[in-house]
């Protein structure tokens, strides 16, 4: 059950809004999904030094190419996976230069 990762930092995977990983802050059943809310969310729109969202999850990027979009309070997701994060995976990804267009 995910009651024990509430407060904890997690990344999620859905079908269609791709990745995010922040603070898992409120989570309900719904059939096979997830509806969560997280906190401190990022989207993940790319990643390498990693082959897989476990190895992310667990260490991190091996190097600064990922794509990492700028932080929002919160968000609510349909998550088809809820990953567990070390605290070392979130700061290794949170000091990733956040990716954003340049365009006004």
């Amino acid at each position: 059950m995910l009651t024990e990762l509430l407060g904890k930092p997690v990344m999620i995977r859905t079908y269609s809004a791709g990745v995010h990983f922040g603070t898992l802050a409120k989570f309900e059943t719904a059939g096979s999904e997830y509806s969560v809310k997280l906190t401190d969310a990022n989207r993940i729109y790319s990643w390498s030094g990693a082959c897989s969202l476990s190895q992310l999850s667990l260490e991190g990027s091996k190097d600064q190419e990922s794509k990492i979009s700028v932080q929002v309070p919160s968000i609510y997701l349909k998550a088809i996976e809820v990953i567990e994060m070390t605290d070392f995976a979130l700061d290794n990804l949170r000091a990733i230069p956040t990716w954003r267009s340049d365009k006004k």
